[in-house]
């Protein structure tokens, strides 16, 4: 790498750097070069020693905007991490044009979060967050959404001193087991951060009630959001009416990802009615995939499709209940493939058009179809009150979730440590 590049990378290297001294052979360039804008650690594993370095150096680089920290713990003890992490995050604190910080596939976890969470409510031109995979589990969700709350106050008080504040864009938390327990901090960090234009939370354990309270708590208030990515969470019924009820509200959103996420019959019916109403005109993807959804879902997404998503590109529905020759899905076919063909796009890139590979639908059973009615019919009687109040038991109990006492009084250290440091 030439010393003039803007980018540092080690990514993917494997290398076991546990000291200042393993570490000293590998940044001679990064030292050098005050011009860096992007630096890439992920797929090594670093020790506290190799991070307290990394830190001094990074906290020079005024021209960075781009800190790639993705998997730089594997193998590492629970009782390094937090000093590690503690090293690495005070030194880019105070970076001015540092925006985007990726933690993927760092096991953080309730024991290790404190640095994390000091620092996302404190590093004001945070724009793009990407913690994906990293065990948070709900109470250190709870605390990772508290603190976006925090920054989001900081940023406003910044911007009343005449600072330029970029908003928050970008949050990427999947695979972190948030579960319902979060969703009334994950709600206000939302409502807070209202110009927000990509949220991927798969795969995190919501059920309705956190995702109907997500959505029409916090979402709602996401009037710019682009790309929404909920899929392998639980919505039912009770989530796909608060689908319905919000989608309406974001009229550049592109890219909707619903899949693997139990929207029912009746569910997918709401949500393709709110979609035909011609508010989401921008909508280009549209994933659907394993949701149980019937004919009579497929038939009003390609009503929808017709007369409400005049952008749609692809819509991906394997996995559901009805039939490969069902007329609506030919209809469906042959709709987009028109828009294909009049695009007038010089690279067309298949995968991103059309109707997906529907080779493993589910055939319609009769007691299936029973139960899911009586599940929906116990569903709806459920109050409003009633899932509120089982929300607040839920986030009570996320925040009795056990920790390692021996390590409290360290990490609590960690964190004040990180909280005096300012921008």
């Amino acid at each position: 790498m030439a010393p003039s590049s803007k980018v540092f990378s080690l990514e993917g290297r494997a290398l076991k750097l546990d000291t200042a001294e393993d570490l000293e052979p590998h940044i001679a360039e990064l030292r050098a070069n005050d011009d860096v804008e992007e630096v890439k650690l992920l797929g090594n594993t670093l020790g506290v020693g190799a991070c307290k370095l990394l830190g001094e150096v990074l906290a020079t680089k005024k021209n960075l905007r781009n800190a790639n920290l993705a998997d730089i713990f594997t193998g590492r003890l629970l009782s390094e991490i937090p000093e590690a992490l503690d090293s690495l995050l005070t030194s880019i604190l105070n970076l001015p044009k540092l925006n985007t910080i990726n933690l993927n596939d760092n096991a953080f976890g309730l024991n290790t979060q404190a640095p994390l969470v000091a620092f996302l409510a404190a590093h004001i031109p945070l724009q793009h967050l990407y913690l994906n995979n990293n065990g948070l589990g709900p109470h250190a969700g709870i605390l990772v959404a508290d603190a976006l709350s925090e920054l989001h106050a900081k940023k406003e008080a910044a911007r009343k001193e005449g600072q330029e504040v970029p908003d928050l864009e970008t949050v990427i938390c999947g695979r972190n087991r948030l579960e319902n327990g979060s969703m009334t901090a994950w709600a206000k960090a939302y409502s807070l951060h209202n110009k927000i234009k990509e949220i991927k939370m798969v795969q995190n354990g919501i059920r309705q009630e956190g995702i109907s309270h997500l959505l029409t708590e916090g979402l709602s208030h996401a009037t710019e959001l682009r790309i929404l990515d909920l899929q392998d969470n639980t919505f039912t019924l009770t989530g796909a009416k608060a689908l319905a009820k919000v989608v309406s509200t974001w009229a550049t959103l592109q890219e909707l990802g619903v899949g693997d996420s139990l929207l029912g019959g009746k569910g997918g019916v709401r949500v393709a009615e709110a979609l035909a109403k011609g508010k989401n005109a921008k909508l280009e993807i549209l994933r659907l995939q394993y949701n149980e959804i019937t004919a009579a879902g497929v038939k009003g997404f390609a009503e929808a499709a017709k007369i409400g998503l005049p952008a749609l590109k692809r819509i991906e529905l394997n996995g559901n209940k009805f039939t490969e020759d069902d007329e609506s899905i030919i209809a469906l076919q042959e709709l987009l493939e028109e828009r294909k063909e009049s695009s007038g796009s010089d690279t067309i890139v298949e995968d991103d058009w059309g109707v997906d590979s529907l080779s493993d639908l589910e055939e319609l059973d009769s007691e299936e179809e029973e139960e899911e009615e009586e599940e929906e019919e116990e569903e709806e009687g459920i109050t409003t009150e009633e899932r509120a109040e089982k929300l607040i038991k839920e986030a009570e109990e996320a925040q009795e979730e056990p920790v390692i006492p021996v390590k409290d009084k360290e990490v609590e250290e960690l964190a004040k440590k990180l909280e005096k440091t300012g921008i």
